[in-house]
């Protein structure tokens, strides 16, 4: 996924919460600001998604390619420990 792509799917969040606030502001039917931040979350975790595929596709073989295998792998262990988080 290239810069560009990231930053239209972000521009889209940020029309999303901007929609969302003005909802809540207009103190609109709360089942209908919900619906919203629940795509709100789902369009960043699609964000995620990508993201997680493009790092797993180009960065983590260039970090190996580098002989940085343990830094890799630290990466991702964190990520991990994130992801478990939620």
């Amino acid at each position: 996924m290239d810069k560009q792509e990231k930053s239209e799917r972000l521009k889209h969040i940020e029309e999303l919460l901007s929609a969302t606030r003005s909802m809540i502001e207009r103190d609109e039917y709360c089942v209908d600001i919900l619906s919203q931040t629940y795509q709100v979350r789902k369009e960043f975790e699609a964000l995620e998604a990508l993201m997680l595929k493009d790092h797993m596709h180009h960065c983590v073989p260039e970090g190996i390619k580098q002989d940085r295998e343990q830094e890799v792998i630290d990466e991702l262990l964190q990520l991990y420990t994130l992801v478990g988080n939620r």
